[in-house]
């Protein structure tokens, strides 16, 4: 999908959302801070703890934000996008140690109890803290997911999991206030548990972005599919896509064309492709790489299928394209993606003997493609 905002706009929003949600989130603190105190609830504070976080998390987002948006220089001519995953590294930090510090205390009041003493005024404003996150939740979340924010949408779903926390707490404390047992410690345990589970989940999510996964598959194929849809060109491969940050992605292809194409008709193809995956999806085609097929010659066309058929034959051999036959030369050269259940030297020796036993008098040039898209 093409980009429907600009990055300027992308930016007010995340930051105004953020803004939000540091000015709730630290009236929700204050408010279960000076309930924990008095009732003497460490379930109530340990809550509080999680809403202080949650503010700096935000706080964080916005200067990563603000870094992220930083105009590309001679230094880094990419711009500075991937910013944003290392400042929600920052954030899975945060909530990391605020689980620890979390759990460390439940165990000392397990240890030590020592039992709270509620008031009315205070279970109210604990059910009303649930509700204001059931809200800002939904809201930060759907936010996040309008301008493509992972920081965001992991900030709503972190809001929307408070709240069931929340209500844990609310719940432990109507337990006591109405039977005089206190589950207050092991509420509290709970909580930072979870919070610890969050916490390492944002930062797999995370620094699996920095490391980089494989491109979104209805991504990779709708720009197969726009690229196909170009007379003369009969497929596209090893479509390479490199993120520089949320809605910044470069990619490199293979176009599969005919060995008439010239390269006046080949400047025209790929300036005119470039636009159109841009247009459509808002991904920069930086680089175009061609494979030639066979016109006029059903001999080549013979010997592709079999060969095609003969690799099927090995599920490690994901695909073979790029096939293109010199008779005259006795060559025949075409590249074959396998997937990771064999090393890349073993694969070709195994597909290169077995096709010699078919076809001894030909030179078999074969290039292994990683399997990085489907």
């Amino acid at each position: 999908m093409a980009k429907e905002l600009t990055a300027e706009t992308r930016d007010q929003v995340i930051v105004r959302t953020s803004v939000i949600g540091i000015l709730t989130n630290i009236l929700l603190a204050a408010f279960k801070a000076v309930i924990g105190i008095l009732s003497h609830s460490i379930a109530v504070v340990l809550d509080a703890v999680n809403n202080l976080s949650d503010a700096l998390s935000s706080v964080i987002t916005i200067v990563g934000t603000k870094l992220a948006g930083k105009k590309p220089d001679t230094k880094h001519p990419l711009g500075y996008g991937r910013i944003e995953y290392l400042s929600a590294l920052v954030v899975a930090a945060i909530v990391l140690y605020a689980g620890g510090t979390s759990l460390v205390e439940s165990v000392k009041k397990i240890i030590s109890p020592e039992k709270p003493d509620y008031s009315t005024v205070s279970l109210i404003i604990i059910a009303s803290a649930v509700a204001v996150k059931l809200v800002l939740g939904n809201y930060v979340k759907n936010k996040g997911k309008s301008v493509n924010s992972g920081a965001l949408v992991a900030s709503g779903s972190d809001a929307l999991f408070d709240a069931v926390l929340s209500s844990s707490v609310l719940l432990s404390a109507l337990i006591f206030k109405f039977s005089g047992i206190s589950l207050e410690a092991y509420v509290g345990v709970l909580i930072a548990i979870m919070i610890i589970k969050a916490g390492f989940e944002m930062m797999q999510e995370t620094l699996d972005e920095i490391l980089g996964t494989r491109p979104d598959k209805e991504l990779s194929q709708e720009i197969k599919n726009l690229l196909k849809e170009e007379e003369g060109v009969r497929g596209a491969y090893d479509l390479i896509i490199n993120n520089y940050g949320p809605d910044r992605n470069y990619a490199s292809v293979h176009l599969e064309l005919p060995d008439t194409m010239t390269v006046r008709e080949l400047d025209v193809l790929t300036r005119k492709a470039e636009a159109k995956v841009f247009r459509e999806t808002g991904v920069v085609l930086t680089g175009v790489s061609v494979y030639s097929y066979n016109t006029e010659n059903d001999e080549a066309a013979r010997i592709r299928d079999d060969i095609a058929e003969t690799i099927s034959e090995y599920d490690w051999a994901v695909q073979m394209h790029g096939f293109y036959l010199n008779q005259e030369e006795k060559v025949m050269r075409f590249d074959v993606v396998l997937n990771f259940g064999i090393e890349a030297r073993e694969g070709i020796r195994i597909l290169r003997e077995k096709l010699k036993e078919h076809y001894p008098e030909y030179t078999i040039q074969i290039t292994p493609d990683v399997y990085v898209s489907d």
